[in-house]
C-alpha cells in the first residue's frame, strides 16, 4: 500500500455541492477534485458526509438497491486509488452484520482500508437518523503513513466522548466530516465548540463541511481548520464550492501543525442570510431540473426582493415576472412593479384580474346582498392571482 509521501503531508479539503441520489455525479466530483488534487501533490483529499449519496438521504438511504449502488461506487472509486495518486477519505452508507451505518471510509493502495462509523446520531430538528441508522462505537484514530486521524462524523463532534476517545487512543488531529446546515449565526457557535474539543484534547482540528442546497436545507460550506493552540489556521468560502489546500508536519513538541494561510471573508448578518437564500433557490430549481421561475410583481417591496433573489440565483432569462392589476391598484403600484423587472431585465407580462373578480362578485352577489365589501374581496383577488400565475406556469413550463 502507497504511504503518504516524504516531507510535509498534504491534505486538500473538499468543500463540494453534492446532490442527494446523484451517486454517478457526486462520484463525478470526488474524480474531478481528486485529479486536481493530485496536481498539487495531495496525499489524502477529503468530503464532506455521506458525499457519495447526498445528504441528507432521508429514506431513500433505505432502499436495499440504493445501499447497494452506494457501496459499488466505492468499491470503484477504491480500486482508482490503486493509481498511485492522492487517498480519499468520504462518507457513505455502509452495512455491516445486517445493520446500516453512517460511515466514513478512507480508501487507499486500491482498496478500503479503513472505516469508522457515526457515534452521535442527531434526533432533533431535520435530522432523524437515529430511525435510518445504527449507532456505532466509539471509534479509534485510522493510521495514514506517520499520522493519525481521529475521524469523526458531524454529531460526533458536537459531543465530547468521540474527541476524548480519539484523542486517548493516539490520534494526532481531530478531522470531523459534515453536513451542517445553514443557520444565522450558526458558524461562531460550530467554531466555539471545536474550539472546545481542541482545549479539551490539546489536538489540532479539521472541520469540513458540505455546500450548496438540498430541498428545504442550505449547507453552507465554511470548513476551517484550527491549530492546537485554537488559533484559525484556514478556512474556505462561504455559500461557494473550495478546496482548502493544507500542508502539515509535526512540531519539535510532537503536535502536527497546519501551515497557516489566509482565510476567506465570510459574510454575516442579512447578507449570509440573503446568500443563503440565492444559493438554495438555485440548487432547488437546478436540483430538479426546474426551466426557472414566475413571480408575481406587486409593486411592493416582498415581491421586489424575491425577484432580485431569483434573478441572483438563476439570471434573468429564467424568471419571468407577471403584474397582476385590479381596480383597487394604483399606478405607482404597477409603476413600481414595472420598473423593479426592469432593473432587473426580467420579461414582465401584465394580465388583469379585473373580469374573473368581476365574475366571482356576480356569482356570490346573492349571497353576500346587503353585507359591505371587507377582506373577502381581497382573498378573492389573491386566490385569482393565484390561478393565473398556476396556469402560466403549467402552461409554460
Amino acid at each position: 500500500m502507497p504511504e503518504p509521501s516524504a516531507g510535509p503531508l498534504r491534505i486538500a479539503l473538499a468543500q463540494r455541492n453534492p446532490t442527494v441520489g446523484d451517486i454517478a455525479g457526486n462520484c463525478a466530483l470526488v474524480r474531478a477534485a481528486r485529479a486536481e488534487a493530485a496536481e498539487t501533490g495531495a496525499d489524502l483529499i477529503a468530503f464532506s458526509e455521506l458525499f457519495v449519496t447526498g445528504y441528507p438521504p432521508e429514506d431513500l438511504i433505505l432502499k436495499p438497491s440504493f445501499q447497494v449502488a452506494a457501496e459499488a461506487a466505492v468499491e470503484e472509486l477504491a480500486k482508482e486509488t490503486a493509481d498511485g495518486g492522492p487517498a480519499i477519505l468520504l462518507g457513505a452508507p455502509w452495512r455491516e452484520d445486517g445493520k446500516l451505518y453512517n460511515a466514513a471510509l478512507l480508501l487507499q493502495g486500491g482498496e478500503i482500508a479503513a472505516r469508522r462509523y457515526k457515534y452521535a446520531l442527531p434526533n432533533y430538528g431535520v435530522f432523524d437518523e437515529i430511525r435510518v441508522f445504527a449507532q456505532g462505537p466509539l471509534p479509534g484514530p485510522i493510521a495514514f503513513g506517520d499520522l493519525r486521524l481521529g475521524v469523526m462524523i458531524c454529531e460526533d463532534l458536537w459531543v465530547d466522548e468521540v474527541s476524548e476517545c480519539l484523542g486517548e487512543s493516539g490520534a494526532d488531529i481531530l478531522f470531523a466530516i459534515n453536513g451542517s446546515p445553514f443557520e444565522r449565526d450558526k458558524t461562531d457557535v460550530r467554531l466555539n465548540n471545536a474550539v472546545t474539543r481542541v482545549t479539551e484534547t490539546g489536538l489540532p482540528l479539521i472541520y469540513l463541511n458540505q455546500v450548496g442546497g438540498q430541498d428545504e436545507l442550505v449547507f453552507d460550506g465554511a470548513s476551517f481548520v484550527l491549530g492546537a493552540d485554537c488559533t484559525l489556521r484556514a478556512q474556505a468560502a462561504m455559500f461557494a464550492e473550495d478546496t482548502l489546500h493544507t500542508s502539515w508536519s509535526p512540531g519539535s513538541d510532537g503536535v502536527w501543525q497546519c501551515e497557516t494561510s489566509l482565510p476567506s471573508r465570510h459574510p454575516d448578518g442579512l447578507e449570509a442570510i440573503y446568500h443563503a437564500m440565492v444559493l438554495g433557490l438555485r440548487d432547488y430549481v437546478g436540483k430538479n431540473g426546474f426551466p426557472g421561475v414566475l413571480i408575481g410583481m406587486s409593486g411592493g417591496i416582498d415581491s421586489a426582493l424575491s425577484a432580485a433573489v431569483a434573478t441572483d440565483a438563476l439570471g434573468p432569462d429564467k424568471v419571468r415576472s407577471v403584474r397582476m392589476p385590479s381596480r383597487y391598484t394604483s399606478d405607482a403600484s404597477l409603476d413600481d412593479g414595472g420598473e423593479g423587472a426592469d432593473l432587473l431585465g426580467l420579461t414582465t407580462d401584465t394580465i388583469s384580474i379585473e373580469p374573473a373578480v368581476a365574475a366571482f362578485e356576480g356569482m356570490m352577489s346573492d349571497v353576500f346582498a346587503g353585507r359591505e365589501a371587507d377582506a373577502t374581496e381581497e382573498n378573492i383577488q389573491a386566490r385569482v392571482r393565484g390561478v393565473i400565475l398556476m396556469a402560466m406556469s403549467n402552461k409554460l413550463g
